[in-house]
């Protein structure tokens, strides 16, 4: 099909879904939910992810019941999904294709999760992938066991990432959501922001013979990272001596000149490649630190869980198709309903870095403003990522959300069975989840609240003047992402699901959600900013509040 027809298609499936907004404008969230005798079978979608033996199998089900789409705006959003030919693009990266096209790159992250024999990207990607999988795997082992050791020859009781972004925010999510599985492994503690805290307060408690530095970034110049990574060397050789090093430092990275000035140990180098972006690098030797807190078996459920959800992704029918249904509905509410955010909300606090992950993902990849051949984009792209975890949540910033002004959509996150082995608090977890979708849902109206009021008693004139203050508008549309536990291949399911979700948006909204230039701006305007922060008077080009605040920094620390 042309490109010009494609484009035809395209048009004509978003204009459909504009006629259907309006059609639905007036129907109540309530009416959709009771009268659609079918709704539980046809808005549910859910997939049994085969895994190790170890963790058992992972089952997800997509509870979309309360969202304000009908049968024919389902229908509609699927046909939109043929019309952006999402199933071919999900070809070319599955191929390898180069579709990070501004860098001229493949999309690749679905290849680190492959078994054997999968050839995703070809029989060579997987080649390189096992390989290296394989040699990250047996120094994690090999680190967690305690056969590699510190200068002094004593096993490592801490275990320090240095990263940031997508070296970061994705191993520190999955070892807070998966600690029930790190028994007998090193404290791991991941640290990427630069004021340096989060490190002094780390270096206070850690022993140096038995701490062990792993430096994630791929080009070994990041500037956060290696300010934290110099401060790190400083103490640890300022501890041990400089013959130590080595010892106490392994890194992500490709930078071989830079990794050999700095000292890390030559044996203790992974590498990246540049058909994975950062934050989708969990998968590769990136998540070396997450395979030392979990052990190599739960690292591979981990993948075994997102390579199911690649598998399902590529192959499901749209109407059962657990990523592409989130990504149709949140384009349905983003571009259709005028809802700009999506508030995340998972009802198991092992999951409370979930939202901070999802930001990165979703908004780093398709935050974006104009389209793959840079045109501007003619609607909504990425939504507004936050959350918190569920019953936190609600006693902070739901006020706002049944009540308020602000507009959002909700997702929630939620897990059958307990992390941590306590059944009846779960429960009351499951019981305030569910309660609250349906009253996001279906509200309260005033007639409701005043009838109420008079039952118990209150007189009708307080009744009247207090009726509106209780009203509910309800129809905020929500999903209920159901699982059974949280173990590594569930998490791994999690991750995948949102990955592939972003990507069928990105399709959607035809933008490209693999590059991120939106952040080096800041990055460029960091250099020359230093050193004016070094010699406050010395550069006259700076625009004038600028020096003055600058001065006024400078000041306050004389």
């Amino acid at each position: 099909m042309s490109v010009d027809s494609r484009a035809v298609q395209r048009d004509a499936a978003w204009q459909k879904l504009r006629v259907h907004a309006t059609r639905l404008a007036t129907v109540r969230s309530s009416e959709l939910i009771d009268t659609e005798a079918a709704r539980w079978q046809e808005f549910t979608a859910q997939i049994v992810v085969g895994a190790a033996a170890s963790v058992g199998a992972a089952r997800l089900l997509l509870d979309f019941t309360r969202q304000r789409v009908d049968r024919e705006t389902l229908q509609a959003l699927c046909t939109l999904a043929d019309a952006c030919d999402l199933r071919g693009a999900i070809a070319a990266m599955y191929r390898g294709d180069p579709i990070n096209q501004t860098e001229n790159r493949s999309a690749l992250h679905v290849a680190l999760r492959q078994p054997r024999g999968a050839q995703m990207g070809g029989a060579d990607i997987e080649r390189e992938v096992f390989l290296e999988r394989t040699r990250m795997l047996t120094f994690a082992q090999a680190v967690r066991s305690g056969a590699i050791t510190g200068s002094s020859g004593q096993s490592f009781t801490t275990v320090v990432n240095i990263g940031i972004g997508g070296s970061d925010l994705g191993p520190a999510m999955a070892a807070e959501a998966l600690r029930q599985f790190t028994a007998g492994a090193p404290r791991t503690v991941f640290i990427s922001n630069v004021d340096g805290c989060a490190l002094a307060d780390t270096l206070a408690s850690a022993d140096p013979r038995r701490t062990l530095f792993i430096i994630a970034s791929k080009t070994f110049t990041t500037q956060e990272t290696m300010a934290n990574a110099r401060s790190a060397r400083a103490w640890l050789a300022a501890m041990l001596g400089e013959a130590a090093v080595p010892a106490h430092f392994a890194a992500v990275s490709v930078n071989a000149k830079a990794m050999n000035e700095f000292g890390v140990h030559p044996d203790y180098r992974f590498m990246m490649w540049d058909w994975v972006g950062g934050r989708y690098s969990l998968w590769s030797s990136i998540g070396v630190s997450l395979a030392i807190a979990i052990g190599a078996a739960n690292f591979e459920a981990l993948l075994s869980g997102a390579h199911a959800i690649d598998i399902h992704f590529r192959d499901a029918p749209w109407s059962r198709n657990l990523p592409a249904l989130m990504a149709l509905i949140g384009v349905w509410n983003i571009n259709f309903l005028a809802l700009p955010t999506l508030a995340v909300l998972p009802y198991d606090s092992r999951l409370s870095r979930f939202s901070a992950y999802l930001q990165q993902l979703e908004m780093e990849s398709n935050g974006k403003g104009v389209t793959r051949v840079g045109a501007p984009v003619v609607h909504d792209t990425a939504p507004v990522i936050w959350g918190e975890p569920g019953n936190n949540a609600q006693h902070s910033f739901f006020q706002l959300l049944h009540q308020g002004t602000a507009r959002a959509a909700f997702d929630f996150v939620l897990p059958v069975e307990s992390s941590c082995g306590w059944p009846e608090h779960q429960e009351l977890a499951t019981a305030n989840c569910l309660a609250q979708a349906e009253a996001f849902a279906r509200g309260q109206s005033e007639a409701t609240v005043l009838k109420a009021l008079l039952a118990s008693g209150m007189n009708a004139a307080r009744a009247r003047e207090l009726a509106p203050h209780k009203v509910h508008r309800g129809d905020r549309p929500s999903s209920i992402l159901l699982f059974d536990r949280l173990d590594p291949t569930t998490l791994g399911a999690l991750i995948a699901l949102y990955e592939h979700k972003v990507f069928a948006q990105s399709v959607l909204w035809d933008i490209n959600p693999f590059d991120q230039w939106g952040v080096e701006l800041g990055k460029k305007l960091c250099e020359a900013m230093l050193p004016a922060m070094r010699a406050p008077l010395s550069d006259a080009s700076l625009p004038r509040t600028l020096a003055a605040l600058i001065q006024r920094i400078a000041g306050s620390r004389d």
